[in-house]
């Protein structure tokens, strides 16, 4: 059960604070892309990137209430972030068969 006073914060949450949100992953998520050098490193702020689209996809669904266009176009980028981190880790895996270090750059 959860307590009515919850109801009144999430009412007082706007899509600005969803916007800094995003842009605060986003940023964290491109210093990750640009300082790291594995491989693992760099397709995990490339997914931290890719969520904070999602939160900017949904925090607009939320402002139409009647749309589902944001609803819908974040659950095809979760569909294709997953698609990617499979890509990821079977070139991940493959060099590690093949016995050479990951892509360090």
């Amino acid at each position: 059960m959860i307590a009515p006073e919850i109801y009144d914060i999430l009412a007082k949450i706007d899509v600005r604070h969803y916007l800094v949100l995003s842009i605060l992953l986003f940023c964290i998520g491109l210093c990750g892309v640009l300082l790291r050098r594995s491989l693992l490193s760099v397709l995990m702020s490339v997914l931290i990137m890719i969520n904070s689209v999602n939160i900017n996809f949904l925090a607009f669904a939320q402002k139409e209430h009647s749309s589902t266009k944001g609803h819908m176009f974040a659950f095809f980028v979760i569909v294709v972030a997953a698609a990617e981190t499979l890509v990821g880790l079977i070139l991940l895996a493959s060099y590690r068969r093949e016995g050479k270090k990951v892509l360090k750059w």
